[in-house]
């Protein structure tokens, strides 16, 4: 297993992101969680199979149709940080 942290720039809220990305996460049957921020950006940490993980970094940097995605910034973070099933909408912060 592995885990990285995302943070997604450009017109990412209010057009589906983060409902498309949970959508594509789960599919992938990845774990973890996605948020707005208060700037504007979209944030979400992810775990699972490495091809997954990257299916779903890949994924970040086009997003749903009505996105238009500038930059992603992806970071590793220790898999175990993350449950282990389960993939969550949070509330912005």
């Amino acid at each position: 297993m592995t885990a990285r942290h995302l943070r997604i720039s450009g017109k990412v809220q209010g057009v589906g992101y983060r409902a498309s990305f949970a959508h594509q996460a789960r599919a992938l049957r990845l774990s973890g969680w996605v948020r707005n921020r208060m700037d504007g950006s979209v944030e979400a940490a992810v775990r699972g199979t490495p091809e997954a993980v990257e299916q779903m970094v890949a994924w970040s940097q086009c997003g749903p149709v009505s996105a238009q995605v500038s930059d992603v910034v992806v970071t590793s973070i220790d898999d175990a940080a993350l449950p282990g099933d389960g993939f969550d909408v949070l509330a912005t912060q």
